[in-house]
């Protein structure tokens, strides 16, 4: 039972503790994830069009009536699916967080991962059947029946935060999302030559959409028979001194676990109630910059599939994946950042700089004519994934890690959430100003990032004129 328990890479570990590391299923997950998305905007974009890539020759029109055509009835089919994704697991993801709290952590996993091997079966039948899209609601209405996206996420970082110290969650946190870029990215790259392996209009796709239905198999059948809950890192709690800082949410708030709080006559004294306000305010403020940050990045996520398929990139479907997986890219360069960053600044600079990075990226974007500026401006972005990670660190170290579960949860149904509104509203404002300004949406997300970044500058002020522990973090 060494400390070699808090982090996967490093130190000797034993044989079994192996199969405390969540990185596998993550891994599995986000392939078949990639491979879906894919397929998804790929299947869809062949049944509303089928020519899709050559409308040019049908039309004589200036500005391509049938491309038009297509592009808003993609965009519909979105608004719709994007609704039922995220509104369906409202009714679960609570319920399933409040049962791995209360039961076993791995309840969120399991049952989540079922939903999501479900409706990548849907896309597979959809494709080998020839059914209507519409289908495809059906299957997204039963993966999120089953949680979604928002109960699977919040069980990995309940998983992630029980295996490490306060000290090096955000590096831990971080880590697990690195494992999902990765993920990503392979899956991404792969994706374009696998939709074009089988030639004919009813077999394209059908490797691509048996790969993720592979993949999504694996994880749900790893998490049932293999994964194992680690244990809660123990802090040490008999050596004043040498208590945790956060290196930021709240300045030098020291990160005493919330549960050992009638243990703290080995510090001296108590904090004094006048002016030890509660952490309430500190979590309210990281939830407006989370949920403010995610509107921007949802709606920049949303409508750049449908960019780039139309005038003036027009890419095809290899070009499709590499555009996906160049976005997976800031997976490794958030967490390069995270290591950096972390030795010399709080986490809410940390958070502020992320959100400059997406806010700067969202607005070169808005104006690309060629696909190298599409690149240019995704590597401007490469920190955007630094604010909402390190926002999840940071609420962790403010609650007991038995609400780990239920808060986590609660975060991702409210991003999950405010990103059904933000898909409906970007994908009418995209389809309302094509014709005009393509890049409009992208320039009110780099609006939405910068004004995110003041609830955090809030919070670090409070990191400046407010301490929990009266003046002895002062001495």
């Amino acid at each position: 039972m060494g400390p070699g328990v808090t982090c996967p890479w490093s130190g000797r570990l034993p044989r079994l503790r192996v199969r405390t590391w969540i990185e596998p299923v993550v891994a599995s997950t986000q392939v078949a994830s990639s491979l879906y998305d894919a397929g998804l905007l790929l299947v869809v974009k062949a049944s509303f069009g089928g020519g899709g890539s050559s409308n040019h020759s049908a039309s004589p029109s200036p500005r391509g009536a049938l491309e038009d055509q297509q592009q808003r009835a993609i965009s519909n089919f979105y608004i719709v699916y994007n609704l039922v994704v995220g509104l369906t697991p409202l009714l679960s993801a609570y319920g399933l967080g409040w049962l791995s709290d209360r039961y076993h952590r791995k309840i969120s996993i399991c049952v989540s991962l079922l939903g999501f091997l479900l409706s990548r079966l849907g896309l597979l039948l959809k494709v080998l059947l020839d059914w209507p899209v519409e289908m495809l609601y059906g299957a997204a209405a039963l993966n999120g029946l089953c949680g979604g996206f928002s109960a699977f996420w919040s069980g990995v970082m309940a998983l992630g935060s029980l295996g490490s110290s306060e000290g090096r969650r955000s590096v831990r946190l971080i880590l697990i999302d690195l494992i999902l870029g990765l993920a990503g990215f392979c899956g991404s790259m792969a994706s374009g030559h696998l939709f074009k392996q089988m030639a004919g209009h009813s077999g394209q796709g059908l490797i691509l959409t048996a790969c993720s239905v592979s993949c999504a198999t694996f994880a749900l059948f790893y998490s049932l028979l293999v994964l194992k809950v680690p244990e809660s890192v123990a802090k040490p709690r008999q050596e004043l001194p040498s208590v945790d800082t956060v290196s930021g949410t709240v300045g030098t708030y020291r990160s005493l676990d919330p549960d050992q709080l009638d243990k703290q006559s080995v510090v001296g004294h108590l904090p004094s109630p006048g002016k030890a306000k509660p952490p309430k305010t500190i979590i309210a403020l990281l939830f407006v910059g989370a949920i403010i940050y995610d509107l921007a990045v949802v709606g920049t996520v949303d409508v750049m599939p449908l960019f780039v398929l139309r005038e003036p990139l027009r890419w095809n479907q290899v070009q499709v994946g590499y555009g996906m997986a160049a976005g997976y890219t800031i997976f490794i360069t958030s967490f390069l950042g995270v290591l950096v960053f972390s030795r010399c600044f709080r986490d809410t600079t940390m958070i502020m700089i992320g959100m400059v990075s997406f806010g700067s990226g969202a607005l070169l974007l808005a104006f690309v004519k060629e696909t190298y500026m599409f690149y240019i401006a995704r590597a401007v972005m490469m920190f955007a994934l630094i604010p909402i990670t390190t926002i999840r660190s940071a609420m962790s170290k403010l609650i007991k890690g038995s609400s780990y579960g239920k808060v986590f949860v609660i975060l991702q149904l409210s991003l999950a959430l405010t990103g059904v509104v933000t898909s409906t509203m970007y994908n009418k404002i995209y389809q309302l100003t094509m014709d005009t300004f393509v890049g409009t949406c992208f320039a009110l997300s780099s609006f939405l990032s910068f004004l995110a970044i003041i609830p955090i500058g809030i919070v670090a002020y409070k990191q400046v004129s407010w301490s929990p522990y009266g003046d002895i973090t002062e001495k």
